[in-house]
């Protein structure tokens, strides 16, 4: 241990002190160490948005994460940018026309319909449930961003504020949805 570490330490009145100031400082790097507040998705999903666009979506995906255990505002924020940044991605390398201003609802119908995973293109019923509960998905994070992010100002009382469950849920599912959406991309690009 440094010295400053020491000094600091024998500042502390007591051995409960200390044992809480070493806990406060040491925690937050042994729960990452152990992969505390890391989900599976967390790399499935990482992996495939870091192949198709590193520097954009990517880094997106990487800002939900960070905030998803600190700032869940922040990290619903941040699924919602996620979903539209690679629709619009997905939509751009297909060389489709879309109207940047589109709500998010609207620009993953594009893509859905761009890659055949719009319900109304399939005829087996638990293929069409699937994807029709994935367009009410992208349509639930829109509703919870507009109500429970940090991206609008409110007025009066707030009446809900989210929890890490919450904020864990909106990233984990954009993620998932997200990291569907490059894959297929990518694979029907490659045939």
């Amino acid at each position: 241990m440094t010295p400053s570490l020491w000094g600091e330490l024998g500042e502390i009145a007591g051995y409960k002190g200390r044992r809480k100031h070493l806990n406060d400082a040491f925690t937050p790097i042994i729960d990452h160490l152990e992969g505390a507040n890391r989900a599976p998705l967390d790399v499935v999903a990482g992996d495939a948005l870091s192949t198709f666009d590193s520097d954009g979506v990517h880094t997106v995906w990487t800002k939900a994460l960070a905030r998803r255990t600190t700032d869940p505002e922040g990290a619903i924020t941040m699924a919602r940018t996620l979903l539209e940044t690679v629709c619009k991605r997905v939509l751009d390398e297909r060389n489709e026309t879309y109207d940047d201003r589109a709500d998010l609802p609207d620009l993953y119908k594009a893509v859905a319909t761009s890659l055949n995973l719009a319900p109304d293109q399939h005829t087996e019923a638990r293929i069409k449930a699937i994807l029709g509960s994935a367009m009410n998905l992208v349509n639930g994070l829109g509703t919870l961003r507009n109500r429970l992010s940090d991206s609008h100002g409110r007025g009066g009382k707030i009446p809900v504020k989210p929890s890490q469950r919450h904020a864990s849920l909106a990233v984990n599912m954009a993620g998932a949805l997200a990291a569907f959406i490059v894959e297929t991309h990518q694979e029907k690009a490659a045939t």
